[in-house]
C-alpha cells in the first residue's frame, strides 16, 4: 500500500439534548484485494478493513462488519440521539490486525 490510512469524521461540536444527529466517517484506505502483483511479480498481501466500530463514552453505539467487496476509501454514516456530552471513539480494523482510530468530542447543551 502506498498511502497511510487516514480516518476522517464529521460530528457536530454542539447539539441540543435529545437531538438526532448524523455522524459521517470516511477512511482513506486502498483496500488491497490480495490478488494483484507488484512490479517483481509477487502477490501484494491482502489488506482490507473488515470492521468499523463507533463508541460513545466507552459504550458501542454502532458496529459494522464489512466484507471484501467494500470499496476503497469506505464511507460510513449513522444517526445518534444525543443525550449527554462526551467523546466518540471510532475504530477501523484491518485484516492484518492493524487498527486505525479517531476521536471527536460532542457537547450537549
Amino acid at each position: 500500500m502506498t498511502t497511510k490510512p487516514t480516518p476522517r469524521v464529521r460530528v457536530p461540536a454542539k447539539v441540543a439534548a435529545g437531538e438526532m444527529i448524523e455522524i459521517k466517517t470516511l477512511i482513506s484506505h486502498e483496500m488491497e484485494s490480495g490478488q494483484r502483483k507488484d512490479s517483481k511479480g509477487e502477490t501484494i498481501p491482502r489488506k482490507i478493513i473488515n470492521k468499523f466500530t463507533a463508541s460513545f463514552n466507552g459504550k458501542p453505539v454502532f458496529v459494522a462488519d464489512w466484507n471484501p467487496a467494500i470499496s476503497a476509501n469506505p464511507y460510513q454514516s449513522f444517526f445518534f440521539k444525543a443525550a449527554e456530552s462526551g467523546e466518540f471513539t471510532f475504530a477501523w480494523k484491518d485484516d492484518d490486525g492493524s487498527e486505525y482510530t479517531a476521536k471527536s468530542k460532542l457537547t450537549v447543551g
